[in-house]
């Protein structure tokens, strides 16, 4: 059974580094994402981890643990947004406390999508896949991005609908600051192997694919024993974005996801757009997809609104979706059931 937190309106974000944290150079990003919050009605607390950053990490891994801990079980804390993600999150996911975790969203994607996962897996509750705070720091957010409150702030039993971008952000300008951060201008559309229209449903689960196929394996990767103790044994519907990888690295980690049983009663499998995807030897990443169909002879749609090529959908780790791609648009309905 997934349970779902909720956001209520003048919530109370709590702010802390389990990966990454922000140099000094940089703090007034979290200053203004901090203040842009606070204008919107919330309260912000951050922690001491959000404002040091030495050696690819914010602090000692049980220090980040620690401080996750403390903010997941303080009662006056309703919603966990890291300030973005980073590299070593692994290092402190065996100090986090599961069994004590209070039902509350958790967002942020990269190196976060790790203990997203994680936490979902194990304990049931479902997180939050979107956006980081450092992207929340612009006068407005563009429209997708935009949704991250109205499905956080979706009621147990009810649904929200999310559709694909007009636009997409080509590259980053941090030398050409936007009012709502991005700069979108490409057309946005969702390809599929093979088929022209697609429609499949599944119990949402996924992430940085760099990141999590480091669970496999381990007690915080257990998919097998999450299929069949939280959604009842209900098929699975991935969701994956490349931060860095070759072509032939991100096909290593997809035999190796086949190979330990996740793709087993699998409905689907969405890819978010990428600049990485480096061809191997004239190895592209759409053989790779086709690769995987032709393995798994399941529908697969790629250059999705997810992860490091902004915007991003919020996906929710738990969450019954209902997901409908036509003439390159796509509809991502997802129940809270």
């Amino acid at each position: 059974m997934i349970t779902y937190p909720f956001l209520k309106s003048e919530a109370t974000i709590g702010v802390t580094a389990p990966s990454s944290g922000v140099e000094k150079e940089l703090h007034d990003l979290v200053k203004e994402s901090s203040r842009r919050m606070e204008e919107k009605g919330y309260t912000v607390i951050s922690g001491n981890t959000v404002w040091t950053q030495d050696k690819a990490k914010s602090a000692p891994a049980k220090k980040r643990a620690e401080e996750f801990n403390q903010m997941v079980q303080n009662s006056h804390i309703d919603l966990i947004i890291p300030p973005w993600g980073g590299e070593l999150l692994i290092e402190m996911l065996s100090s986090v406390d599961f069994e004590n975790m209070k039902e509350k969203w958790i967002l942020g994607y990269s190196d976060t999508s790790m203990l997203l996962f994680a936490i979902t897996l194990k304990t049931g509750i479902a997180t939050a896949h979107g956006t980081n705070l450092i992207d929340l720091r612009g006068e407005y957010s563009d429209e997708t991005t935009a949704m991250w409150k109205a499905v956080l702030s979706t009621k147990s039993g009810d649904y929200i609908i999310q559709h694909s971008s007009e636009k997409y952000q080509e590259k980053w300008q941090h030398d050409n600051p936007s009012p709502c951060v991005y700069h979108l201008t490409k057309p946005t559309y969702w390809k599929s192997v093979r088929d022209k229209s697609v429609n499949m449903q599944g119990r949402l689960l996924g992430g940085c694919i760099d990141i999590i196929r480091h669970l496999i394996g381990t007690p915080y990767g257990d998919v097998e024993k999450f299929r069949k103790e939280k959604i009842n044994g209900e098929p699975i519907l991935w969701y994956f974005e490349n931060c860095e990888m070759s072509t032939t690295d991100l096909r290593r980690s997809l035999v190796q996801m086949k190979l330990a049983g996740w793709f087993e009663n699998c409905s689907g499998i969405l890819f978010g757009r990428s600049d990485a995807n480096q061809p191997i030897d004239n190895y592209t990443v759409v053989d790779v997809y086709k690769d995987l169909f032709d393995e798994l002879n399941i529908p697969i749609i790629y250059d999705i609104d997810c992860g490091h090529v902004p915007p991003q959908i919020t996906f929710i780790n738990g969450a019954y979706a209902e997901v409908e791609v036509k003439d390159g648009k796509g509809t991502v309905l997802q129940r809270f059931i």
